[in-house]
Order: C-alpha cells, then structure tokens, then sequence
C-alpha cells in the first residue's frame, strides 16, 4: 500500500492549480485581447477679457482683465476581437489635470466608463440643458447650490449609458467620504420631431455620515428652423430644515446663419428660508466661428445672489479661441 505523502501531493496539487490557473488566464487574454490602436492629441488655446463687478468686493476682478488659456487633450482606442471597443481620455488645462476616462463600449449593450468626468452618465449631463451661444445665464457668478444648478460633481465615479429606441438611460455611481453619490436619467430626443425631453434624479452626499441631498431635475427643448427654445425646473431637497432650494430656467437660441448664433437665458432660484429673496439672473451669448477659431461674448447679470438682497453681481466676457 502506497505511502500518503502530504509535501509531495500538495506541491503536485499546487502546481497543477496554477496550470490550469494560467491556462485559463491566457485563454481570456487571447479572447479579450485589443488590436493596435491610435493615440491622438488636440488642443485648444485661446484669450480672455473678464470684467466682473458686483456689490461685494469678493464679486469684483482685481487686477489684469485679461488671461489666456490653454488645454491638451490625450485620446485612445482599441478594438477587442469581441467586437467591443476600449476607449481612453485624458486631458490637462492650463498644464494641471482636469478630467481623464477609461470607457469600453459594448455596441447594442451600452457603453461603461470609469473616471473624473461626468459627462459620461447621470444627473450631471442633464443639469443645464438651456440652449445657449455661449454661457448659461447663472455661470461664473457660483454654481452648485447657490445657483440652483443639480450638480454632483465629478469624483472618480462609475458610468453606464445605453440607447434604447431613441431614449438614453445613463447612470452614475461614486463612492465619496461617508457615503455615495448616485443617479440616472432620461433623455428622449426621437418622440417628437424637434423636441428633447429629459429628467435626472440622484442623491449627493454633504460629507456627514448619513446624510444626503436629494436631487431632481425635468427639461424640454424644441428646434424649429435656426431657433431653439427651453425650459428645465430642478429642485435641490436638503437634509437641514428649511433649506431647499427651487431653480426655473428658460432659454432661446437663434442661428443667425452657419457661423453666427445668438441666446438669452433666465433662471430664478427659490429659496425656502424665509430669510432669502429669489436671485434673478439673466444672460446674453454670442458666437462666430471661422473653421477652427471662435470669437465669443458673454454678459450676466444676477440680482440677489445667493438668495441675499442687494448682493448683485454681473459678469462680461470676450474671448478669442482656437480648436487644433
């Protein structure tokens, strides 16, 4: 009768076990592997004047009114023999990191993505959908809360999206601090010749252990000729009393011809404290492109930011870009 000896059988065991370990390894590789694909660069670069003045000095620009800028974009991909495509994206403003993506699109399945860039599902891609030339009409007086704006942000985040029959369903996930952020919407743009419609909710964790703002967001949009109009009403419901915050906004767009648009916008924040007014805004665009170069100008104007009467603030800017 054979001797059991446990050294020597489990060595074989093992050794079998990463065999068939890397046997299987390889044989996914082989399935999933990606062919060559290309790495491209673009740019863009381009030149500002700002002029920013308002009833608290922090609302004011101090110094030079001019500043350029610039911004690198690094992108990839590859096709797996799947049939699925492997995508890349990582891009730099004014040399320092801005957003970067890993995507992998399954065709008819959806597409995933994992990275700092929220355009790739959820609330965030719905929260301004207002036509405009250039700006929205409450931008670079303070977005987020104070501006009504549902905005989750752009942490290292988990996206899904697919397209069912002209509606896209898109999701967002994030684990952030204490707790998460998360959210889905909808957007239909084949129901209705012209017409867009989508809604967004979510939830978006405020650092406190338990504690999250339930975010909510519906918009339209219709085209007709070089004309496009909008309306989106958000709602921002805050864990503390007495702290919501209402947000209407409406929004034309006119296409003077292939190269000139024009937009006017309005957004009205309510505030349930009773200790705030409405802020009021109201925006002008317009831009014209020559090829790659664009020539854009924008003015805002905000009465009672943030919901504190007499805190007004207004924001003019005219800028020279250039797309390569």
């Amino acid at each position: 009768m054979p001797v059991y000896n446990y050294k020597t059988n489990r060595s074989i065991y093992m050794n079998n076990l990463k065999k068939i370990g890397l046997t299987a390894l390889a044989g996914s590789l082989v399935a999933s592997s990606a062919y060559a694909g290309a790495l491209s660069v673009s740019g863009s670069a381009g030149v500002k004047y700002q002029s920013k003045s308002g009833s608290t000095g922090s609302a004011s620009v101090q110094g030079n009114p001019y500043s350029d800028s610039n911004g690198i974009t690094f992108s990839g991909s590859g096709d797996l023999d799947n049939g699925m495509t492997v995508g890349y994206s990582y891009t730099m403003t004014d040399a320092a990191f801005s957003t970067s993506n890993v995507t992998l699109d399954m065709g008819d399945s959806g597409k995933l993505a994992f990275g700092h860039d929220s355009a790739h599902g959820g609330i965030d891609t719905v929260k301004d959908k207002m036509p405009t030339a250039g700006e929205e009409a409450w931008d670079d007086h303070g977005a987020g809360d104070s501006a009504g704006v549902v905005d989750i942000g752009a942490d290292a985040s988990l996206y899904y999206s697919v397209n069912l029959n002209g509606i896209t369903a898109s999701a967002s996930y994030a684990r952030v601090g204490a707790g998460t952020d998360s959210s889905v919407a909808l957007v239909a743009s084949e129901l209705v010749d012209g017409a867009t419609f989508g809604i967004g909710v979510g939830t978006d964790n405020t650092g406190t252990s338990g504690t999250e703002n339930d975010l909510s967001t519906v918009f339209a949009t219709y085209a007709t000729g070089p004309m496009t109009i909008g309306v989106q009403l958000s709602e921002i419901d805050k864990t503390a009393a007495d702290s919501d915050i209402d947000r209407e906004a409406a929004a034309i767009s006119f296409a003077v011809n292939e190269n000139l648009s024009i937009s006017y916008g309005l957004s009205n924040v309510e505030y349930e404290d009773s200790t705030k007014v409405d802020a009021e805004s109201t925006g002008i665009s317009a831009s014209y492109t020559m090829g790659g170069i664009t020539i854009g100008a924008v003015n805002n104007k905000t009465d009672s930011f943030g919901g504190s009467s007499g805190t007004d603030r207004e924001f003019t800017e005219v800028s020279l870009s250039f797309a390569f």
